[in-house]
């Protein structure tokens, strides 16, 4: 007899809501002190002593992600650390998430708990409790909701409202690999379709990747500057894209910003990758987005704290709103920024 070595599929119909509510979330553990009751009930129960920071966002296959190339474990612990984000991106501690799925019935139990695994290892690493959600049919594709909870003491909540002139704007890490790590992506998924027994090579590319496939948080920053004792004055998450996200403090704390060229922090790799694919690697770390890195102002008396840190560099400052948004190019020239950033609305 031939044995039958095909990946086994469970229809989810098999299990019923309840039964994989059960099967997907039996792994999961409590260890928030602030969770008092989590999944198992009509509602969760909270208990957070600080203020508490409450955010959602929305995944749906064929706008913000193409299953032909990610892996349902990579989307669901992406899933959870786009929405931790902006809990850091506040300087808030996250605590708990809910996750809510619309999936259709080509989805087995085995790929369920697969999107499932991911999420688990995000909440491990992140130390989030998942506290409840819902499931539910799809008639189109895959979509995720998550809504991520926080606590901080209200004084030292940051907003995208508080830059003022003469603060100076720092980021964290680098940026634009993520929308290169999608570039590849796309451009290998052409070549398959074109001929289905091409391997890919992309062993050069891993860390352009990784930033797409499994980006972090970062958690890590909101912990240093605390250690440096240093208070952001205004800070949002790059999500999509530094003109964008610019644009966004600008508003809220209606100033104008001046970012030079020649400070933007970007990987060699991503440098490589924009002169492969005859794009401004300027542009693409303008406009990019899903790098997940924090963008935010600082006084200009706290410098000093951070001008040694790999971890962060200073690419502007602030300047009064009437002076505008601008980019200072390498050859001194001066150009009007506008958000260029990712739009979902748009095709």
């Amino acid at each position: 007899m031939i044995e039958d070595k095909s990946p086994q599929r469970t229809p989810i119909e098999n299990l019923g809501e309840f039964g994989l509510i059960d099967f997907i979330t039996k792994n999961f553990e409590i260890k928030q002190d602030s969770t008092i009751t989590g999944i198992g009930d009509d509602a969760a129960v909270l208990n957070h002593t600080k203020s508490t920071l409450v955010t959602t966002d929305m995944l749906v296959e064929g706008v913000h992600f193409d299953l032909s190339y990610v892996p349902l474990k990579h989307l669901g612990y992406k899933a959870i650390v786009v929405n931790l984000s902006d809990v850091y991106a506040m300087n808030a501690r996250a605590t708990q998430v809910t996750v809510s799925i619309a999936i259709s019935n080509r989805f087995p139990v085995e790929a369920v708990n697969e999107l499932y695994e991911g999420i688990h290892m995000a909440c491990n690493t992140y130390g989030v409790d998942l506290i409840g959600g819902d499931t539910t049919a799809s008639r189109s594709g895959l979509v995720i909701s998550v809504t991520a909870i926080g606590e901080q003491d209200a004084g030292k909540i940051v907003r995208r409202k508080g830059a003022r002139e003469g603060d100076l704007l720092v980021v964290s890490g680098d940026i634009g690999a993520a929308y290169m790590g999608l570039q590849i992506l796309e451009r290998e998924k052409a070549v398959f379709k074109a001929n289905p027994q091409s391997q890919p090579d992309i062993e050069a590319y891993s860390y352009l990747l990784e930033r797409q496939l499994k980006p972090e948080a970062r958690k890590d920053i909101c912990k240093l500057l605390e250690e440096l004792e240093v208070h952001p004055t205004s800070m949002i998450d790059l999500s999509d894209g530094l003109s964008s996200e610019m644009i966004h403090l600008c508003k809220h704390s209606e100033v104008g910003m001046t970012l030079y060229e020649d400070k933007i922090p970007l990987d060699p790799t991503v440098i490589t990758a924009c002169e492969e694919f005859n794009l401004d690697s300027t542009t693409i770390a303008l406009s990019g987005g899903e790098d997940y890195e924090l963008l935010f102002t600082i006084k200009q008396e706290d410098f000093s704290k951070i001008k040694a840190n790999p971890s962060l560099s200073v690419i502007g400052h602030v300047v009064d709103a009437s002076y505008g948004i601008n980019l200072v190019t390498r050859g001194g020239e001066q150009i009007p920024i506008k958000a260029m950033g990712w739009n979902s609305f748009q095709e």
